[in-house]
């Protein structure tokens, strides 16, 4: 029987952990969950980031996701706040990425608007960032909800004007 030690990590959905798993298959298991890419244990949007990253990279580098998937267990406990915070991350960070290449300003505003934020800044990693960078970023999205409890009024996010309130 494969468990959370022996399963292979591929690319996709997987019928079931004997036929390999995705990072967020691997984050359901360990949060002992029923088998599934969308554990309820995980942010939303740390999920499709890491989904996206996940199908995109290679063979090699994916096995890298073994270590967030355990890191990204519990995230969705944060709310509506973290998961606010978190897009504007991934927004920023994706912005950050693209413009650092010199890519055109109109197909950057295209991207975001056609895909979320989770999407959009994983993407950018694999198509401008290296995939050493893309799996340290996960730290930074499961950061950017510490101290925020999820009964609490939601504070600005910080470097963005308190106009902008629908991330």
């Amino acid at each position: 029987m494969t468990s959370h030690q022996t399963v292979i990590l591929g690319r996709g959905r997987h019928n079931s952990p004997d036929h390999g798993a995705c990072v967020m298959e691997l984050a359901s298991m360990l949060a002992g969950e029923q088998f599934s890419d969308h554990p309820r244990a995980v942010c939303p949007v740390i999920g499709r980031y890491l989904r996206t990253l996940n199908d995109g990279l290679s063979d090699d580098a994916r096995q890298d996701l073994y270590a967030v998937a355990a890191l990204v267990v519990g995230t969705a406990d944060g709310g509506r706040c973290a998961r606010r915070r978190r897009r504007a991350l991934c927004r920023q960070r994706n912005l950050d990425l693209r413009l650092a290449d010199g890519s055109r300003i109109d197909r950057l505003f295209t991207r975001l608007l056609r895909d979320d934020a989770g999407n959009a800044c994983a993407s950018a990693f694999l198509e401008h960032g290296t995939p050493r960078d893309a799996v340290a970023f996960v730290s930074e999205l499961v950061a950017a909800a510490e101290g925020l409890a999820s009964s609490e009024p939601c504070p600005p996010i910080p470097g963005r004007s308190t106009s902008s309130t629908t991330a």
